[in-house]
């Protein structure tokens, strides 16, 4: 009796203070939302000038969406495309990458879609988009022409552009269609029978796409699969359950959604039985690998049914919903953080409301231990580990500048694919193509012959530290060798193309194979060479190793 007096006596002693607090909190809520209703009232009066409410105001609601997590975000009426597009991965349009030109300073076709209007109007890349029905394009930026290419399914519209390779203007009447990004852009069986399965995006209906995949390779002979998630940014959760469920028995729970409403919590279990839980299963991850795409990856390690390869995923363990708003508009906002069957989650940032935005990593010090199915140690916090780390061949600082539309110099790359399309009907296929040494040669002299120039990391350090030997004292002893350095790393634009060689050659070959054999075949190209994708295909091909990792016994023994 006296311990639940004192049980009741605690309970009492708080009720007050949580209820005062709840009090303090709708205080501040209702001052807050007065202030800012009166400081508007008084703008629209007394400003000077006329006020654009949604220009102001809107202004307003994106700044305190900043200051939570960057998930959370408003979508007016005339934005609300946008938010469909990021659920279904569909819009209408012409289905054709575009990019700006910085040599021309207009926007052109970069790699059209196959089976898309674009395609089949036969735009190829580089094509100078000139203008579109009566409205000129020549001196617009990329958004403003995707916004006209784009339009109602069914609508026609008449483009002109130029061919840069014939100088040759034309014109065409293009109907738009609805386009959908593919969830799965290239799956392929490989002489050995290892199969490979590329998922982009979590989009609705993309379980459907892998199965699919995944059944039409196994009735072909598939003993292993490699499933490609590398920068796959996510999507739906259960279209990741539905995937992860193809490779493990029904009835186990994968993912749960906590967060603060009762009812806004969801458990997603496994509902039929799987396709294969015995094959081989290697899943590839790296830094770019997040939401949906870690929930499939850390479950199907949690539940010691696939090896992860590559790099720490990005770790994204938040979950948004869409709320309607009134006048048509939506509010997508976090919810819920999730959790994977050993209990863990992996968000890696930690987002500090109370500072204006201010975020932190979760430092690896204090994440915690979790065990999978089999008992092996995995962490929370960070993203997903893999199993096995390998790290892919970086691209050098040269090739990024070469790649990038961000920089004038770099259209010597597209205008040198440009030729080589326009000179070449056909190529090899997609899996076996390569830029032969005598066409790098080629594109090497056209780099030099441009004037070709990029920021040299190495020059940028030496003057940094330069600057600190100065500031300490230390450069007038050793200028002789600051002199000698400096020299030795001056810019040589031939000889940086000809020690990145064969990564300037990959890129090369990608882009091109993506005029012939659209997205699907630049996927395939690139696997040439994978570092991570070759290790993926030696594992399968040592089942003791495989399974050991996985600390489970092979099957049959």
């Amino acid at each position: 009796m006296k311990r639940y007096l004192s049980l009741l006596l605690i309970c009492m002693a708080f009720a007050p203070l949580h209820a005062q607090t709840d009090k303090d909190h709708f205080f501040d809520v209702t001052k807050n939302l007065d202030v800012f209703n009166t400081i508007y009232k008084n703008l629209d009066m007394l400003y000077v000038d006329t006020l654009d409410a949604q220009e102001v105001i809107g202004t307003g609601i994106k700044a305190m969406l900043r200051s939570l997590d960057p998930y959370t975000e408003y979508y007016p009426e005339e934005n609300m495309g946008d938010l469909k597009e990021i659920y279904t991965g569909k819009f209408a349009g012409i289905g054709a990458l575009i990019r700006y030109n910085t040599q021309l300073k207009r926007v052109v076709i970069d790699e059209p879609y196959e089976g898309m209007p674009a395609a089949q109007a036969g735009l190829k890349k580089g094509d100078i988009i000139l203008s579109i029905d009566d409205s000129t394009m020549t001196d617009k930026d990329v958004s403003y022409v995707s916004r006209h290419l784009r339009g109602d399914p069914g609508t026609s519209f008449i483009l002109k552009i130029k061919r840069p390779s014939t100088g040759k203007k034309m014109q065409m009447k293009i109907t738009r269609k609805t386009v959908q990004t593919p969830s799965v852009p290239y799956f392929g069986l490989r002489p050995d029978k290892i199969g490979y399965i590329n998922l982009s995006q979590f989009t609705e209906g993309c379980a459907k796409e892998v199965r699919r995949a995944f059944i039409e390779m196994k009735d072909n002979g598939m003993r292993g699969l490699v499933l490609d998630l590398r920068g796959n940014g996510g999507g739906s959760e259960s279209e990741a359950v539905q995937i992860v469920n193809m490779f493990v028995p029904k009835d186990l729970l994968i993912v749960s959604n906590r967060g603060k409403m009762k009812r806004a919590n969801k458990d997603y279990v496994t509902t039929v039985e799987p396709i294969d839980s015995v094959m081989p299963v290697v899943v590839l991850v790296n830094d770019m690998t997040a939401s949906a795409s870690e929930i499939t990856s850390g479950a199907l390690q949690d539940l010691d049914r696939a090896v992860i390869l590559g790099t720490r995923t990005y770790g994204k363990g938040l979950v948004q919903m869409s709320l309607d708003l009134p006048y048509n508009g939506s509010l997508k906002l976090t919810t819920n953080k999730y959790y994977i069957p050993s209990g863990r989650c992996i968000q890696a940032i930690n987002y500090r409301h109370d500072q204006g935005g201010y975020k932190e990593h979760i430092p690896d010090s204090l994440t915690k231990v979790f065990h999978t199915a089999h008992g092996r140690e995995v962490r929370d916090g960070g993203g997903i580990k893999p199993d096995i780390e390998i790290q892919p061949d970086s691209l050098p600082n040269i090739g990024y500048y070469l790649a990038s539309s961000g920089a004038d110099s770099t259209e010597v790359m597209l205008n040198y694919e440009i030729d080589y399309i326009a000179s070449h009907p056909t190529i090899a296929p997609a899996g076996e193509f390569e830029i032969s040494d005598a066409d790098y040669e080629q594109f090497k002299q056209r780099v030099v012959e441009s004037g070709f120039s990029y920021d040299h990391e190495s020059e940028k350090y030496l003057k940094n530290l330069v600057k600190l030997a100065q500031f300490e004292g230390y450069y007038d002893d050793a200028k002789s060798e600051f002199d000698n350095l400096e020299k030795k790393l001056r810019h040589n634009i031939a000889k940086d193309l000809d020690y990145n060689k064969e990564h300037i050659k990959k890129l090369l070959a990608s882009d091109i194979v993506a005029a012939y054999y659209f997205q699907a075949g630049a996927i395939e190209n690139s696997l040439r060479g994978d570092k991570q994708m070759e290790e993926a295909c030696r594992l399968i091909d040592h089942p003791e190793e495989y399974w050991k990792i996985l600390g489970r016994s092979m099957p049959g023994k």
